[in-house]
């Protein structure tokens, strides 16, 4: 019976490494769409001579000071989000939560708009640095109410900290937006969500920060598998629940604040690819983290290009294609119980 079971693990494994492969050849043909597709057209070998030759053409210049920033920062933002994403719904327990419910997303806004209100910041370098702050703050606070109590953090207390705390800033947020018409302006550009228009400095602001997050996120994958079998059953096995969750949380801010702050909040992407991941992978987070952060970055990718085209002319912010394409796969989630066991 040992060879039988050994050989499916085996079989298991090519099949997942092969998916792995499909999904970085399927990253590379949205890194393609996204530096060629646009207002204007670039040819492939117009796309090779930028990247390896440049010589100050006009096509090298979009696409090395506008279109591979945008979807370099595209690939972080989607792969943090992912993985992010699949962090939260395993700790929490609940299939439809995003990295946002820990505070993350609402704690950055509110930072955001405190920075124009009372200092008048105006430049999106500034914002970066204040939306991840106030990211960091509010999932410091949501931990901690969420452990207040005998039994510490549990996946019930942490949602409900986080959803008490996201309404309170998001109440504090819009009452500052009525107070300032700056402060109103400036908001409504950043909260709809986009790539474009950032450099690679911005990129450059955040990515430390998200490299981190996710070597967290992957320590923390052996640790979630233990507690998806049951916080009794992962003490017994010698997991620190504590500490497992602490290192969670610590991913979940790291990679949801750095996104948030660089790009704004990309609605659906911590929802909808955890699911997609867990069809292909199953529930073993070690495989279901790899697979969400590629799957984030090809989805961000590709609703960046589709808002470029999707209207002949100008383009529709990623934030908003993200939505439209979320919110039908939110409906279906709800809908299909099968989809939605965690």
């Amino acid at each position: 019976m040992e060879r039988p079971a050994a050989g499916l693990l085996a079989a298991r494994r090519r099949r997942r490494l092969v998916g792995l492969a499909l999904l970085l050849l399927g990253l590379a043909a949205a890194c393609v769409a996204s530096i060629a597709v646009g207002a204007k057209a670039i040819p492939l070998d117009g796309v090779w001579h930028a990247i390896a030759a440049p010589s100050g053409t006009e096509n090298d210049i979009v696409i090395r000071s506008l279109r591979l920033p945008r979807t370099l920062l595209g690939i972080a933002a989607g792969v943090a989000l992912g993985v992010g994403g699949a962090l939260m719904q395993g700790h929490t327990r609940n299939p439809l939560a995003d990295p946002g419910l820990l505070g993350v997303t609402h704690g950055a806004a509110f930072a955001v708009v405190l920075a124009i209100f009372t200092l008048g910041v105006s430049s999106l370098y500034s914002y970066v640095w204040f939306a991840f702050a106030g990211a960091l703050v509010a999932s410091v606070a949501v931990f901690l109410l969420g452990s207040a109590g005998r039994g510490g953090p549990t996946p019930v207390t942490l949602a409900l900290a986080g959803a008490a705390v996201s309404a309170l800033l998001h109440a504090l947020v819009s009452a500052l937006v009525l107070l300032d018409q700056q402060s109103l302006e400036a908001f409504r550009f950043w909260q709809v969500g986009a790539i474009a228009g950032r450099d690679t400095a911005v990129l450059g602001q955040v990515l430390p920060f998200l490299l981190v997050g996710l070597v967290l996120a992957l320590v923390n994958a052996p640790g979630l598998n233990a507690l998806a079998l049951g916080e009794d059953v992962a003490r017994s096995l010698g997991q620190p629940v504590l500490a497992t969750r602490l290192l969670g949380v610590l991913a979940i801010t790291l990679l949801t604040g750095g996104a948030v702050a660089a790009c704004g909040p990309l609605g659906f992407v911590g929802l909808v690819v955890p699911h997609l991941a867990r069809a292909i992978t199953g529930a073993d987070y070690r495989w279901l983290l790899p697979y969400a952060g590629l799957l984030g970055a090809v989805l961000v990718l590709v609703a960046d290009v589709l808002g470029r085209v999707v209207t002949g002319q100008g383009e529709l912010q990623v934030g908003i294609m993200l939505a439209m394409i979320g919110a039908p796969f939110f409906v279906v989630l709800v809908r299909r119980k099968k989809l939605v066991r965690l």
